[in-house]
């Protein structure tokens, strides 16, 4: 398997990936909004035998006084290759292109009992919080800087294109 940079012609295989995987066109959706509205994205793709597998993505979030925050979402692997380690390299390989592309934190709104292996810790415990309505559980940050959120407060927001979809 390969983790590499998403390409043009792959974009149709991603979007197959994200109707397979979800259970609605919303995700497949988002990912080809922000990739058309030219927002600055980490979009990675996972590859086996030439064919995409898993995809993830990563788009700026704002809040208060730090410069470069992204947004980890959506991630989809194919339902018949989940729980083989492809997000785990997804993730990996993707928290590396964010702190290359100097990148200060990630968040993501996700499962708590998964991405605490990566590093990330509930937002709470930054006194940072999502716009989204969810258990603080849910929405994890993880700084690439170290000292990057120290004494940042706030609310995190998701480019417009989240609430429109």
């Amino acid at each position: 398997m390969n983790i590499r940079f998403e390409q043009i012609n792959d974009i149709e295989q991603i979007k197959n990936v994200h109707l397979i995987a979800f259970e609605t066109d919303t995700e497949a959706n988002i990912v080809d909004a922000l990739r058309n509205a030219g927002v600055e994205l980490i979009s990675l793709v996972a590859e086996k035998h030439g064919e995409i597998i898993g995809h993830i993505l990563f788009s700026p979030v704002t809040l208060d006084g730090v410069t470069k925050i992204m947004g980890l979402a959506p991630m989809a692997v194919l339902p018949n290759l989940q729980r083989k380690g492809v997000g785990s390299k997804l993730i990996n390989k993707g928290m590396n292109a964010c702190e290359k592309a100097g990148c200060e934190a990630v968040v993501v709104l996700g499962h708590p009992a998964y991405y605490p292996r990566f590093g990330f810790e509930p937002s709470i415990n930054f006194r940072i919080k999502s716009e989204y309505e969810v258990p603080p559980e849910v929405f994890m940050v993880k700084e690439l800087k170290k000292g990057a959120l120290k004494d940042k407060t706030g609310t995190v927001t998701y480019h417009q294109i989240f609430n429109e979809l």
